[in-house]
């Protein structure tokens, strides 16, 4: 097991009891801190799991990469340090990819109750995460590394993570674990994840998550069978209902284009709404489509920055975007897992 973690103390206890309680036994667990200043290491510490500690802050990237190169056993399981997994995740990981020796990358679910319950917020991003995962179980060429298992060998192969990249790593890899592997994403995984929980936070976080969607992530988007977790629809709806609102105010007849907006993105999904409500009840639902249709905003706005970004600079979006391909030295690093 690799757990990277940046100042993860609020959680990073939940996601270790999670690994003593598999139902498989993790041969070693490898918590790679990134420099974190918030005790996190103390944490750690107080289970039976081996600690690395970087002297500086470099991503997530490299605190995964720096636990595949010290781990001994012959299948990495990422977990991410803000989620606690269900007792037998590991264990039906381990099983699919015994069975199948074409598959490159098991990758599980999100939960649909908070691992921390802190409020609306949070059980918005909670069951949106649940929902659009949930859906998208079986084959496909997206992977998420939140939860994850890659046989060592694969990741030999494939190379480790772009340390370049702060954002859409997962994409990048994907691109090139997908070209010579399956990758399968499954229910039989299942982590409790704490989300983001104040609303600002929150959507300065997709605004800037989304500015890499169009000049690096669009294309891998595109692939049948990708995972995405909101529609170029509700997007488009979602941007023309804010957009026009200024309009119908100085001219109330006008009052017609947002309104139907907001229709076309309310109804966008009726199997989200639908699960909404068979989990959190009728009351929740206009809460649930409001910070949605915000959320969406955000992401019509960071594409948009980052279009024009990646326009003014050609390097935007770690070397244009385009997937990076590891040098011989950057394999030989890593393969000394």
């Amino acid at each position: 097991m690799v757990v990277p973690n940046y100042n993860y103390a609020r959680t990073l206890e939940l996601c270790l009891t999670s690994l003593a309680a598999q139902t498989l036994q993790p041969f070693e667990v490898i918590v790679s801190d990134d420099a974190s200043t918030d005790g996190s290491v103390a944490v750690a510490e107080r289970f039976d799991c081996r600690v690395l500690r970087a002297e500086r802050n470099e991503g997530v990237s490299a605190a995964r990469n720096r636990g595949a190169a010290a781990a001994r056993g012959d299948i990495l399981f990422f977990l991410d340090s803000d989620q606690a997994l269900s007792p037998d995740s590991l264990e039906n990981a381990v099983r699919l990819l015994r069975t199948d020796p074409g598959l490159g990358c098991v990758h599980g679910i999100i939960a649909a109750e908070p691992l921390v319950d802190d409020g609306p917020v949070e059980w918005y991003r909670t069951l949106h995460a649940h929902h659009w995962r949930l859906r998208g179980v079986g084959p496909t060429p997206t992977a998420y590394f939140a939860a994850a298992a890659v046989p060592r060998q694969v990741f030999e192969d494939v190379g480790p993570f772009d340390t370049a990249l702060r954002d859409s790593e997962d994409v990048e890899y994907s691109e090139r674990l997908s070209a010579a592997y399956d990758i399968r994403l499954t229910d039989l995984i299942v982590a409790a994840h704490d989300e983001e929980h104040r609303l600002g936070r929150m959507l300065r976080e997709q605004f800037r998550r989304a500015q890499y969607l169009l000049p690096f992530a669009a294309k891998h988007r595109r692939r049948p069978g990708a995972l995405r977790a909101n529609s170029g629809l509700g997007v488009a709806t979602a941007c023309l209902t804010v957009a026009t609102l200024p309009a119908a105010v100085l001219h109330p007849a006008l009052a017609v284009v947002p309104v139907a907006a907001a229709l076309v993105f309310a109804a966008a999904d009726p199997s989200l709404i639908g699960f909404v409500r068979r989990k959190r009840g009728l009351g929740f639902v206009p809460l649930f489509v409001g910070l949605h249709l915000l959320v969406n905003v955000q992401i019509g706005l960071g594409a948009a920055t980052g279009w024009i970004r990646s326009r003014i600079d050609r390097g935007f979006g770690a070397a244009g975007g385009a997937p990076h391909t590891p040098s011989v030295a950057e394999r030989s690093g890593t393969s000394a897992a």
